[in-house]
């Protein structure tokens, strides 16, 4: 009993340190957005500085820089869900910076059974663990494929992310951690609200591969 509420305590505070620093994320993010839109004013006079002098190639150095700069804080997924787009894209946004190649589609579906929250415990998580594997392998091997969508009556959630060699099992069906204590609370906490909402997780390693599958009732 002890035991098991020290692991709960843990669990608890793992938990709320881990939605602050989605928060954080997702935060500066946002916070990036409306310093592009404070400035656009002072980009459109610049541009036009630039036009009266005929400075042609310093505008299209200037434009180029504007349209790197638009593409790292660019709303990459929507997905119709105000909470996931955040999450998505603030970790998606992190990933990019490491030089990642992510490709992603998601489409979440309106009236899930499944609160906002636990479904960004476990994307967040998820993705969280697939951007620590990446930075273990070469930078043109890097990606993560993210897809999520409806399969028959449940959700369907499936991240592939490249890995360093193949992961071993740990007490049957636990994945060896490379990060520690953490990183260990993470996985049991997908697996935790997988199992609060009677859903199913596998998890699949190859040599530079990892998989993870998810399939949620939607009601």
């Amino acid at each position: 009993m002890f035991f098991q509420n020290r692991m709960n305590k843990k669990m608890a505070e793992f938990q709320a340190g881990l939605i602050e620093k989605y928060y954080v994320e997702v935060e500066n993010m946002y916070r990036q957005v409306r310093g592009w839109r404070h400035d656009y004013s002072n980009h459109i006079q610049t541009l036009k500085a630039y036009m009266v002098f005929s400075e042609y190639d310093k505008i299209n150095k200037y434009l180029d820089m504007l349209d790197a700069d638009l593409t790292s804080v660019d709303m990459i997924i929507k997905t119709g869900n105000i909470m996931i787009d955040a999450i998505l894209n603030s970790k998606i946004s992190l990933a990019v910076s490491s030089q990642i190649e992510v490709n992603a589609k998601a489409i979440v579906p309106e009236n899930l059974m499944i609160s906002d929250i636990d479904l960004c415990i476990i994307i967040g998580n998820l993705l969280d663990n697939a951007i620590e594997a990446c930075g273990s392998v070469k930078d043109d091997k890097k990606f993560i494929r993210i897809f999520i969508g409806v399969k028959n009556t449940q959700l369907y959630m499936i991240f592939t992310n490249s890995a360093p060699g193949k992961k071993m099992f740990k007490n049957g069906n636990m994945f060896q951690s490379r990060k520690g204590v953490n990183h260990g609370f993470g996985l049991m906490r997908i697996d935790k609200t997988v199992e609060k909402y009677g859903g199913f997780i596998e998890r699949n390693s190859e040599d530079g591969a990892f998989t993870t599958e998810i399939l949620l009732p939607m009601s």
